[in-house]
């Protein structure tokens, strides 16, 4: 039924300039879609990621959104780094800095104002 549909990530969010400024000049996503009160749309690849007013905001405490990033993953994490993201620790895990590593994965979690999750995801070797 879906299979052969496209999908796109949607993160509550209590104020929406706050909200602008991270998704925008934090993360530099280009915003495709302000059309609608209380909602902004980002394209992000080939995929939307919706970001909305909620009175929920923050309540999740997994993954809300998962970039696959591959080889710039160093690059990302160090890039949000010099622009104040601090990135989770999560024990259990082997880590390379503010990276995990798990096999051939190497994986950065970092969260948005409100505490939404945010999630990267790059290969083995990558750097």
């Amino acid at each position: 039924m879906l299979k052969d549909k496209n999908s796109s990530a949607i993160v509550a969010v209590k104020d929406l300039d706050c909200a602008r400024a991270f998704y925008s000049d934090v993360l530099e996503l280009n915003l495709a879609d302000s059309g609608m009160e209380g909602m902004l749309g980002y394209r992000t690849g080939g995929t939307w990621l919706i970001v909305y007013k909620s009175d929920f905001a923050g309540t999740n405490q997994a993954n809300a959104v998962s970039w696959d990033v591959g080889v710039e993953l160093d690059d990302i994490v160090a890039a949000l780094k010099a622009k104040g993201v601090a990135f989770e620790r999560y024990d259990g895990m082997e880590h390379d800095g503010d990276i995990h590593v798990c096999g051939s994965l190497r994986l950065a979690w970092f969260k948005d104002p409100d505490g939404n999750v945010l999630h990267l995801v790059g290969g083995a070797g990558a750097g």
